[in-house]
């Protein structure tokens, strides 16, 4: 197989540890905290997980390893969309299982979860892994959604352990798989299968995080590969002197990418969905704010820009959100087989002014034709809107135009559209992803070796230097609440949004009407792996500003 001078190099990088985890195996010993509860709805969390709520957080320090010694047999799964560094995950947990013991085994199942259930798996040895150090994609074994949730489901699970006497199983993934990881240790707690479950918190999203979870993985490489592209974009506006482009990041549930992204590079604008739902927004008033820039600019002889939009930005608009209520209930049932028989546009239009409110239809008509046919043509299995396929950076550029037109706008307004989300899953991982990921699967098989289940491994103290990173664990039910999901009360990890009062949406908040109006770009270039450390090594501006003293 050809390989880039690169991913060759890349093999050969040996990521760096916590320094606790820089000792031999048997100086690696385990300092307890104190007992934990659910960040909420306490009592409804532990009286569904009985067997593994309330364990204490533990850390890893230098000491004597009093585990006891025993042959593990682990599986590990890719769980959930791809992010960087996960490769690396599966490379961690595989080194350290090595070290503890060399009789130690790691399965990896195929294509997520599914794999447990189908028995469809692949056992490693040094050469299948060394292919796969510090490369990204989650190509080493796959990935699935699959969820782990059912009683059936999990009596294959055990069987299918019990079968290759597997010791422990340990979940890749982000909130929604971690959360089955939780569900799955209680099941083999309470059904004394002897097989431990640990989690590992990954999502470029940068949504599963709290004060245990600095950063889940991926998020570091993901928002720089997306910065170099807007930094290059912004250099060619600054160039051409000529369009305003709109560009659309992954984030769908928060707005973290898009923010991270906007202090890497300092856009004119970068839309925050927590702000405009705390605000209500309406989708008017979003596109005045864009068009004051817009004018602004143009009348210093700037007719050019660049706007950041979050993936799921529409859904935080109190006015859309419940539009698409009113959409998803319009087409229920018998009514969308009605309005599907439709032959034109024109007649489909008819049917949808009477079925929706007025409030919902003056909304509806500011809409681009284009965007109001994808409300309709793109269904989810559920039979509601996708909203994450909107193209709400096309339907913001059209907002925009129309306002400038009302406002009798004399300069130019060239819009061009750009969605960055593909590209950043699977870019090779960063030096801080390589480390922070090749420790979480070293960490974990800690963990797993000291007998703990129901567990997070965690990694903290991130904005330093590896050396001093935290190595430890938290039980996965201090994260969880219980939400509304499809009708039902569910047990689910709170999802991190973006922080009003926290720093680093205040720094943006205090530069950002600057940026609009003058030109202060920043280009930050290609992910560097070799040179100076405060460059090769350095962390996103996010956890940087939490993390400042």
């Amino acid at each position: 197989m050809k390989i880039s001078a690169l991913q060759k190099a890349r093999y050969e990088y040996q990521p760096k540890l916590p320094g606790m985890l820089r000792h031999g195996i048997a100086e690696i010993g385990v300092k307890e905290g104190e007992a934990t509860q659910s960040v909420a709805d306490q009592a409804k969390i532990k009286a569904l997980f009985p067997n593994t709520y309330g364990k204490k957080e533990i850390t890893f320090e230098k000491g004597t390893n009093t585990s006891v010694a025993k042959k593990q047999v682990v599986g590990v799964i890719l769980s959930g969309g791809q992010a960087p560094g996960g490769h690396n995950v599966v490379c961690g947990l595989y080194d350290a299982l090595k070290a503890i013991n060399p009789e130690n085994v790691l399965y990896g199942f195929k294509n997520g979860p599914s794999g447990l259930i189908d028995d469809d798996y692949v056992v490693f040895d040094d050469e299948f892994i060394n292919q796969y150090r510090n490369t990204g994609g989650f190509d080493i074994i796959g990935s699935g959604r699959t969820k782990l949730e059912t009683e059936a489901q999990f009596e294959v699970a055990t069987k299918v352990c019990q079968k290759h006497g597997i010791t422990a199983i340990v979940i890749i993934g982000g909130d929604d798989s971690n959360t089955n990881a939780a569900v799955l240790a209680e099941y083999f707690a309470a059904h004394k299968t002897g097989v431990q479950v640990i989690g590992c918190p990954k999502t470029i999203d940068g949504d599963l995080k709290n004060d245990d979870i600095e950063c889940s993985f991926g998020f570091d490489t993901a928002t720089k590969t997306y910065s170099e592209v807007i930094g290059n974009i912004e250099r060619d506006a600054n160039s051409a002197k000529k369009y305003w482009h709109f560009v659309k990041v992954m984030g769908r549930s928060a707005s973290h990418v898009a923010l991270e992204c906007a202090l890497q590079t300092q856009p004119n604008i970068c839309l925050i969905s927590e702000e405009v739902a705390a605000k209500k927004m309406s989708l008017s008033q979003i596109a005045d704010y864009i068009a004051d820039s817009v004018e602004a600019r143009a009348n210093n002889g700037m007719n050019f820009g660049v706007a950041i939009i979050p993936e799921g930005v529409v859904e935080f608009v109190p006015e859309f959100s419940v539009l698409i209520a009113e959409i998803n209930e319009l087409l229920a049932g018998a009514k969308a087989e009605a309005f599907n028989a439709l032959a034109t546009w024109k007649e489909k239009y008819a049917f949808i002014e009477k079925g929706l409110t007025s409030e919902s239809m003056n909304v509806f008509k500011i809409l681009p034709e284009g965007i109001q046919k994808q409300l309709f043509l793109e269904r989810d299995p559920h039979g509601n809107v996708q909203v994450s396929l909107i193209e709400s950076e096309k339907l913001f550029s059209e907002l925009v135009k129309n306002k400038l037109v009302e406002r009798g706008f004399k300069g130019r307004f060239n819009p061009l559209h750009h969605f960055f989300g593909y590209e950043g899953r699977c870019a090779f991982p960063s030096n801080f992803d390589s480390d922070y990921c090749y420790s979480l699967g070293y960490n974990a098989a800690m963990l797993i070796q000291y007998g703990y289940t129901g567990y997070l491994s965690k990694i903290s103290n991130l904005s330093k230097p590896a050396s001093e990173w935290v190595a430890g664990g938290m039980p996965i039910t201090k994260m969880m609440n219980i939400e509304r999901r499809h009708g039902e009360d569910k047990p689910v990890i709170r999802k991190a949004l973006v922080e009003l009062d926290g720093k680093p949406f205040k720094y943006f908040e205090a530069h950002r009407e600057e940026w609009a109006k003058e030109t202060y770009f920043l280009y930050p270039g290609a992910i560097q792996y070799y040179g100076p450390a405060e460059v090769c090594d350095a962390t996103t501006k996010t956890l940087a500003l939490e993390q400042e003293k």
